[in-house]
């Protein structure tokens, strides 16, 4: 039975529309630096801090926002950050010397990876950058170096275990809330154990989406700081984290659709909308639908700063968390990572071939790879854009899967269908908007010694289509002896 296939449109922005309106600019670009080529923006970022300030400001809450560095590892973006005065929140040890070598400031930074070598507990330390602890072990080694450096290390603990709707939020990361208190009793001090170590506020990040869970968790560290000032332990900060929803999609209907679909292909009722029929998440068990679609909510109504502005606002027995914060003086920390993205970054990828496999569907190759365009979702869920080399007289819609370079049968770039107003041609460009966050970086491998791909920041001139400038961040640079940008100019 035949069916329609769902679309599912991205919003654009107004430079990657102007981009996109020139095919052959874009493929100059790949013909230069090879496929795929990450086009980024600065000013989408600078946007989306400054409404996340805005925010905090009209609230008249003290506050700090660190872009959560993990998200994209070019080192403009670093830059981006200083200009609007945010700091930035370092998960490695090359993440924080990259931060430290582009002159930001140690006040500026904060560590909160996951794994925290002595290397990166030790440079952070000499250098006086805040440390977030998770572990006693952690606290252990931070003493160490701090007494072998002679230097009081300023610290602030992870939380988790926050009660919610009669359940607690269950986390791998972090000490039980419950256990604080007496953690910090019984190691912090003169003359106890963790001497060195100068506790200085609390941190926590939830999974999923609920800003009732979120703001849940934030009113409690509060009351906790309360309870820590009478046994003499200073809360001079709370960081609620990252994971603010941002909105990928157009339309809701359109959304709503898709997922309608999706359960009819697993039933059976229409053709499958996915590579081998692919539930998402979703489980066809005797005749029924089970479980929830794994992929990030890329369409919401309530999202970036409007998202802040509901934790913000939940009101408690004890007022709302706003109000407490400002009564306690507790500064409020934030670190976004794909919501400051929004629209700050596309992937270019060109066509290699096209096939049909034995089922009939068009297999398109694209110069890629899965790592490419990847993050813990189960799917990017925005239409791609076709950008053809040659305008071809006979258009016959068609609808595709999008596979990439490994050798390996799981190499399918988007498990979606995607309907296309015509064959995509060998030399045709495919784009990916707004991947900046969590999708070109995040996962990305050179197995098979393929390239990583280059990273072009896009300058607007006036008027756009006379002048053309990209400058190839300096992170991405392999050579150490090339000068810090290298300009391309079209």
């Amino acid at each position: 039975m035949k069916s329609k296939i769902p679309v599912l449109t991205p919003k654009v922005s107004e430079w990657m529309t102007e981009l996109m309106n020139n095919p052959c600019l874009l493929a100059k670009l790949i013909e230069e630096y090879g496929s795929p080529v990450n086009i980024h923006q600065t000013q989408p970022f600078i946007e989306n801090a400054k409404k996340y300030q805005q925010v905090f400001w009209d609230l008249g809450l003290e506050h700090r926002i660190y872009f959560a560095r993990k998200a994209n590892k070019c080192t403009s973006f670093i830059e981006a950050a200083a200009q609007v005065n945010l700091g930035v929140d370092t998960a490695s040890y090359n993440e924080l010397k990259e931060c430290l070598d582009a002159g930001m400031e140690a006040d500026d930074l904060v560590v909160t990876a996951a794994i925290k070598t002595e290397k990166l507990i030790r440079l952070a330390i000499k250098t006086g950058v805040l440390i977030i602890l998770d572990n006693s072990d952690e606290c252990q080694i931070a003493q160490k170096v701090a007494s072998e450096l002679q230097i009081s290390a300023k610290i602030g603990l992870r939380v988790s275990g926050f009660e919610y709707q009669g359940n607690r939020l269950y986390s791998r990361f972090g000490f039980d809330i419950r256990q604080v208190k007496n953690f910090l009793q019984e190691n912090f001090g003169p003359t106890r154990a963790f001497n060195q170590l100068t506790y200085t506020g609390l941190h926590f990040h939830l999974n999923g989406y609920s800003t009732g869970a979120r703001a849940a968790a934030l009113n409690q560290c509060l009351l906790l700081s309360q309870e820590l000032f009478e046994l003499g332990f200073e809360t001079s900060f709370i960081d609620i984290g990252g994971g603010f929803l941002m909105n990928y999609l157009q339309s809701k209907e359109e959304w709503e659709h898709f997922k309608v679909k999706l359960q009819s292909a697993l039933k059976g009722e229409i053709e499958p909308i996915t590579y081998q029929n692919d539930g998402l998440g979703y489980k066809l068990i005797e005749g029924a639908i089970h479980g929830d679609l794994s992929t990030y909510p890329y369409f919401n109504e309530l999202y970036q700063e409007k998202f802040l502005v509901e934790i913000l606002n939940t009101r408690f027995g004890n007022g709302s968390n706003v109000e407490t914060a400002r009564s306690l003086g507790i500064e409020l920390r934030m670190e976004p990572g794909r919501s400051l993205l929004d629209q700050a970054g596309m992937t270019v990828a060109r066509v290699n071939f096209r096939k049909k496999d034995l089922d009939g569907n068009w297999l398109i190759g694209l110069e890629m790879n899965m790592t490419q365009m990847q993050s813990s979702s189960a799917d990017f869920l925005l239409d791609p854009f076709l950008i053809p080399m040659e305008e071809t007289e006979e258009k016959v819609p068609v609808e595709v899967y999008f596979t990439g370079a490994y050798c390996l049968e799981r190499d399918v770039l988007l498990k979606r269908r995607i309907p296309l107003m015509q064959l995509p041609q060998v030399g045709d460009l495919v784009v990916f908007v707004n991947t900046a966050g969590y999708m070109m970086h995040f996962f990305e491998s050179e197995a098979h010694l393929f390239d990583l791909a280059a990273n072009l920041f896009y300058i607007r001139n006036s008027p756009p289509e006379e002048n053309y400038e990209f400058l190839e961040d300096k992170g991405a640079l392999k050579d150490p002896s090339v000068s810090n940008y290298m300009l391309a100019k079209h």
